[in-house]
Formats: structure tokens, C-alpha cells, sequence
């Protein structure tokens, strides 16, 4: 996850940032993002594949705090680049990201 803090102004509501999120994984087919902001629905935020090997997408977000995690060809996988994370129902832990 990379921070990207480009502030976008919506009206009178709260100040939003641009959130890139990405992961590496070369052999996958598909690979979407699932967390607070999206209702925890592991289809509905597609990331695109680099050359790389880095599927990537970008958010706008407001401030506050998110739990998320990568379905990756059907598993869930926490960011490695995220140390921050909390425990979840599941046994698991979910990524977190707090925007102020």
C-alpha cells in the first residue's frame, strides 16, 4: 500500500486521498482488494497487472481507519507491505490503514 496524499475536494465533505494499493504476485490470474471501504466484497475492486509481477489499483479514500485484505485466485492474503494489522473473527489477521 502507498500513501499517495493527493487531497480531493468534495464539496463540503471531509478532504479525500488517493490510496495505491499493490502486491506482488506473478503467477496470478486475478487479484482484487476487499476491506472496510467496499463492504468486504472480494469482486467489486479489480487490480491491474504490471509488467512486473505488481497488480495494482488506487482508491479515494477519507480519513479514518480501514481493515483490508487481497483475494488472490481465491485467497485472501494480508499486504506484506502493511505491518500494521488487527485480528479478525477467522483466526486471521486483516491489514490496516488509518488516513488522518
Amino acid at each position: 500500500m502507498v500513501l499517495l496524499f493527493k487531497r480531493q475536494r468534495g464539496g463540503n465533505s471531509v478532504m479525500a486521498k488517493i490510496v495505491e494499493f499493490e502486491v506482488a504476485a506473478p503467477d496470478a490470474r486475478q487479484v482484487f482488494l476487499a476491506g472496510d471501504f467496499n463492504h468486504w466484497d472480494p469482486n467489486t475492486t479489480p487490480l491491474r497487472r504490471e509488467r512486473d509481477g505488481q497488480w495494482k489499483t488506487r482508491l479515494k479514500l477519507t480519513p479514518g481507519r480501514y481493515e483490508y485484505k487481497f483475494w488472490v485466485d481465491g485467497q485472501w492474503r494480508e499486504d506484506p507491505k502493511n505491518k500494521l494489522t488487527n485480528s479478525n473473527p477467522f483466526g486471521t489477521a486483516n491489514s490496516v490503514l488509518e488516513i488522518r
